[in-house]
């Protein structure tokens, strides 16, 4: 006798299974300088700094096509888009716009995780409004943010968040994507490497040195072959190429870190200057601090030569910085350790980590260079 096929929904998830959506807002900050201004909609457009030290911090897709990027330096985007507009940043403007998005997701369910300002993922396996389906959800908030914002998202559904960010990328700008139950190793098969999480391009370049370049590549390698060439990343390789990820959305998500950072117009080697910009951006991070009311244990002191080489300087405490006083003397003292500079530096960061309630385990990058953390 014939089994009778498994019960699904809408978007083909049976019983058990989770219904994520990733929702990415496209090209954010550029397109609220667009919406806000209409003279520059339709234009290439850069949201950053345009000096001689600018960069990037992100740029319209009429930009991008003319192979601008975000985190880019400003000189050379201007070189491969010579009619390109910048715009400073307004992140008060931004962070105002993010709570508007942010309540229409919780209109639908109470599990938000947001990454930043302009992305989260949902779970809606038990949605607010007894609707059912994570596709018809995607698309009335995408329809939503539309007509309450002036501004388009794209979306991606599916049964884990690693798939769910993955289709979010896939038909943008203004689009959608399902991966449905049975269909998330196939999908992740016919992607290159460097799509995946935590790959950035040196773990691209030693992938392809082991020909591996697509997710089927990764997954022909078995289990011991990827422990050998990438140690501790090896299971969530082997679990990536396969479609698998076991993470839950988590609401109110703790922050990993609170810090700032400054980028010099020009060179600076002088141990005087150097204090006095650190003596500013401890202002700016420990008002953060407040602010959110953070307490964390370790401050980490980030300087960055003009070769973009650079080093930092870290110290940690058995119990959560006390005081704004304290907090200064620490990062002066880090900055003692290194003086006098055997080069200038063009830029300097300051930030406070372990912070109370952490405890989630970021993956670390496949090659050395850090990237945006999926979780």
């Amino acid at each position: 006798m014939a089994e009778e096929p498994e019960e699904t929904d809408d978007d083909g998830a049976a019983p058990g299974l989770r219904k994520i959506i990733h929702v990415d807002m496209d090209a954010f900050y550029a397109s609220v300088e667009q919406r806000d201004d209409p003279s520059l909609r339709g234009k290439p457009i850069a949201v950053g700094g345009d000096g001689p030290r600018g960069v990037l911090t992100t740029c319209s897709y009429e930009a991008r096509k003319f192979g601008c990027r975000s985190a880019m330096p400003s000189a050379t985007a201007k070189r491969l888009c010579p009619g390109l507009i910048f715009r400073r940043p307004r992140f008060d403007v931004y962070t105002a716009v993010s709570r508007q998005i942010r309540a229409i997701f919780l209109d639908y369910t109470p599990l938000v995780e947001p990454l930043s300002l302009d992305e989260a993922f949902l779970d809606v396996t038990e949605d607010l409004r007894g609707i059912g389906s994570a596709t018809r959800i995607a698309e009335l908030i995408r329809q939503r943010i539309k007509d309450e914002t002036g501004l388009t998202a794209s979306a991606g559904v599916s049964y884990n968040k690693f798939l769910a960010k993955l289709a979010s990328d896939q038909n943008k700008p203004d689009g959608l994507c399902l991966i449905r139950p049975g269909e998330g190793a196939q999908f992740v098969a016919g992607l290159p490497v460097r799509r995946f999480f935590g790959i950035g391009p040196k773990g691209a370049e030693k992938m392809a040195a082991l020909e591996i370049e697509s997710g089927a590549d990764l997954a022909a390698k078995d289990i011991d072959f990827l422990r050998r060439h990438f140690g501790s990343q090896a299971d969530y390789l082997y679990r990536a190429a396969r479609g698998i990820d076991l993470r839950r959305v988590k609401a109110n998500r703790a922050r990993k870190s609170l810090g700032a950072e400054r980028t010099f117009d020009k060179d600076i080697s002088s141990g005087s200057a150097l204090r006095e910009v650190l003596e500013r951006i401890i202002a700016i991070t420990w008002d953060r601090i407040v602010k959110v009311e953070a307490q964390g244990r370790t401050i980490t002191l980030k300087l960055k030569h003009a070769d973009f080489t650079g080093l930092t300087r870290a110290r940690s405490l058995a119990r959560p910085v006390a005081t704004r006083e304290e907090f200064s003397a620490i990062g002066h003292a880090l900055l003692d350790e290194v003086l006098p500079l055997a080069q200038p530096v063009r830029l300097m960061g300051l930030t406070l980590s372990q912070l109370d309630g952490e405890d989630e385990v970021t993956p670390q990058p496949v090659g050395g260079a850090a990237q945006l953390s999926l979780l």
